[in-house]
């Protein structure tokens, strides 16, 4: 009893070193993946890929990755692997290093490959890190470990406007080294990970069990099939803006690239304040209720936004982006509350499947850009933040409870 009692104890400690060690983790690791979408209009011109090849880059670095996360998640909940971790960091590594000599597309799209693998293998093992450091703070842990990963691909127009225009594509050889320096952290996290495992391990394993035999309900199974749904449109629209809109600032405004990017940079930093701000605004508020306000409340910014002057694209863009991605880190807590004790397949079907399927968008608005305009691209965008009055759809999260009490 006092052994319990003492583990009980622990696990509600937050490990605050252990959480800002696996965010800064998660920044590097998305760093390594915003170098891809970073390097689109260097390697546009010097390669001469269309809008559709450089949807396929993005398109293949996230679909390796969403395809992947779920697998590796399901894993991590029967047996996770701790120093899986640094093993992700050397596979990004590889991918940089790759991308630093390819000569060709086809060169490029094998080492985004790698890059994608690395990132399914990092974010379920992350994911349960900061569960496991989170003790009774999770939506506050959340926040920590999404806001790196959300600051790390926010950086992606920095890398273009002062790295890689004067660098080139080669220049993402540097990131070899931010990638040596992910991997030390990361053996630190994994040494702790170890550690706390077989502290856990043996409550967390009754707990999957009771929760997989009450926890694949009806209603829950309809509730993450939507959840998965109202993330993978926000992710399109996150892929319209990344990967089309500084392309769309040059055609329009006749913007130069480092200016564009400067206009994805706001619309992105913004979204890691957001990440940061929701967790706390959904512990006040209710999380379905930040999950609502994150689409419903960006789409009138959202529908003006491709058709005012100049002046009017920073703000909106800041608007938007921290409205946009105040539920990012509140997706996954609520998933978690879904699905508790599945902290590996929430990972793989919110951050990977959802988040990374919405890839596809990069595809066909590729396509939409070659046949039709980029104005089309924006457009088409800026309705999807609408598809957000389904969260209406959604258990409160009084009903979670309520569901997961009944025998």
């Amino acid at each position: 009893m006092q052994a319990e009692r003492a583990l009980h104890n622990t696990q509600q400690i937050t490990v605050y070193r252990i959480l800002f060690a696996i965010s800064l983790g998660h920044f590097i690791n998305d760093c390594m993946q915003s170098v891809v979408p970073a390097l689109f209009p260097i390697i546009g011109p010097t390669m001469k890929l269309n809008y559709t090849e450089i949807g396929w880059i993005a398109f293949t670095l996230n679909i390796t990755s969403s395809l992947m996360q779920p697998v590796f998640g399901i894993l991590a909940d029967k047996k996770p692997i701790p120093y899986f971790l640094p093993i992700a960091m050397l596979s990004s590594m590889l991918g940089m290093l790759g991308l630093a000599l390819a000569p060709n597309f086809i060169s490029v799209l094998l080492s985004v490959l790698f890059i994608g693998f690395g990132s399914a293998i990092f974010h379920p093992e992350g994911s349960r890190v900061a569960y496991m450091a989170a003790g009774n703070k999770r939506g506050l842990a959340q926040s920590i470990y999404q806001v790196g990963g959300n600051g790390g691909q926010s950086l992606a127009p920095l890398f273009t406007a002062f790295i890689f225009i004067g660098t080139g594509q080669f220049g993402t050889i540097w990131f070899t080294l931010l990638a040596a320096m992910g991997m030390c952290i990361l053996f630190f996290v994994s040494n702790w990970y170890k550690q706390e495992l077989a502290l856990q391990m043996p409550a967390a394993k009754k707990k999957t069990v009771k929760t997989e035999k009450s926890g694949w309900k009806k209603e829950i199974i309809v509730a993450i099939c939507l959840l998965i749904f109202l993330v993978f449109a926000r992710s399109w629209y996150g892929a319209g803006i990344n990967n089309f809109f500084h392309f769309y600032m040059i055609e329009k405004f006749h913007s130069s690239i480092k200016h564009a990017q400067i206009y994805v940079f706001l619309f992105m930093a913004a979204g890691v304040a957001g990440t940061f701000l929701g967790g706390p605004l959904a512990d006040r508020y209710g999380k379905r209720t930040i999950l609502l306000f994150s689409l419903i409340g960006s789409a009138p910014f959202a529908l003006l936004l491709p058709y005012v002057p100049q002046w009017g694209i920073a703000p909106l863009l800041v608007i938007i982006g921290f409205i946009l991605q105040s539920s990012f880190s509140v997706t996954v807590v609520y998933a978690q509350e879904l699905l508790p004790g599945m902290i590996g397949l929430v990972s793989g079907l919110i951050v990977g499947l959802a988040f990374g399927m919405g890839a596809l968008g990069a595809v066909i608005f590729g396509v939409i850009g070659d046949l039709y305009s980029l104005q089309t691209i924006m457009v088409f965008c800026s309705m999807l933040p609408l598809l957000g009055i389904l969260t209406y759809l959604l258990p409160s999260d009084a009903r979670i409870q309520e569901i997961h009490q009944k025998p």
